[in-house]
């Protein structure tokens, strides 16, 4: 985990979305907790988790409201926001990640009142 570049990516994403901030883990690292409000009005907050990072694709997990059972997350219950193999670490950062987990969270809304998750999917 390079806390360092998260560091600097916290200080760049609150550009952005500015209710951003970083927390301990209990191992030694770090982790961001955020606050989105969805185009109906829902609050999110989102926790990231950068094990590996940046080599590896963060973990968003949505720590409340409680998700419904829904498409596009993992056994674990974080979100599928992009997929794996789609992970570039030259050219996304935890602002790209905030913006996908925004999108995600919109899918989401329109999936709880339509059954149908909206956009293009790929299978994993």
């Amino acid at each position: 985990m390079d806390i360092q570049r998260i560091r600097s990516e916290v200080v760049a994403a609150t550009r952005t979305f500015p209710n951003v901030e970083v927390y301990p883990t209990a191992d030694g690292g770090i982790y961001v907790k955020a606050m989105l409000q969805s185009a109906v009005g829902i609050v999110y907050f989102p926790s990231i988790y950068f094990a590996g990072y940046p080599a590896t694709m963060p973990r968003v997990y949505i720590s409340k409201p409680e998700l419904a059972a829904s498409p596009h997350r993992y056994r674990e219950g974080n979100i599928c926001y992009l997929h794996p193999n789609m992970w570039n670490p030259g050219r996304h950062d935890l602002t790209f990640v905030l913006g996908r987990t925004a999108k995600w969270l919109n899918k989401y809304e329109v999936w709880r009142a339509t059954g149908r998750w909206v956009g293009a999917q790929l299978q994993h």
